[in-house]
């Protein structure tokens, strides 16, 4: 029984690494184009692997997605500014990984007993989103102030407003699709894992 849900947990990372691959690589399946922003939902899929596999296997889900980010910023970048954000491994992998820790433990420590489990997986969705979202940008504030703000054509001083900005437009939408999202998807795997 222990090599069998040994076998199935490997046979999911691979599964769910080979989803962050092609979701990196084709932006339709990692990305959401809106008239007025591009909302990432690659952040569902390492939750997704958080609350299925638990924070540590969401860890390593996220760890992957935050190393490809991390070598497309040097070989393969998707935008002028990934060279300047994403070529520091705080803000293109540790952010990543953070998503599948928070939202494995919010729900398995925090939330899971406590209430309906399609609501705890919900908010484990919205808070792992937003986990991403405040790193990737509180790191930028911390260590591409600069770079980042010309690269933008804002004034340093008001890159602060800025980066709130986006939090607000992009982050924000992010968590909501992220809370839609994760019990959908979730909610079936889990049932299948524990039989």
């Amino acid at each position: 029984m222990k090599k069998k849900n040994k076998t199935t947990r490997l046979v999911l990372l691979g599964l769910l690494s080979a989803i962050i691959i092609i979701q990196t690589f084709v932006p339709i399946l990692g990305y959401i184009p809106t008239p007025a922003l591009s909302l990432t939902i690659i952040p569902v899929t390492v939750i997704i692997a958080a609350i299925v596999l638990g924070p540590l296997d969401g860890a390593i889900i996220g760890g992957v997605w935050g190393v490809i980010t991390f070598i497309r910023a040097f070989t393969f970048p998707t935008s002028a500014l990934a060279p300047i954000i994403f070529t520091n491994p705080l803000i293109s992998v540790f952010p990543r990984v953070m998503i599948g820790v928070v939202a494995g433990i919010l729900f398995y420590k925090v939330l899971k007993d406590r209430m309906n489990e399609t609501l705890a997986m919900s908010i484990s969705g919205v808070i792992g989103s937003l986990t991403n979202t405040i790193l990737v940008l509180g790191f930028v504030y911390l260590f591409v102030r600069e770079p980042y703000a010309n690269a933008i054509g804002v004034n340093v001083e008001k890159l602060l407003p800025a980066i709130l900005a986006v939090v607000g437009t992009n982050g924000v939408p992010e968590a909501i699709l992220s809370g839609i999202l994760t019990p959908i998807i979730a909610k079936p795997l889990l049932k299948i894992r524990k039989k």
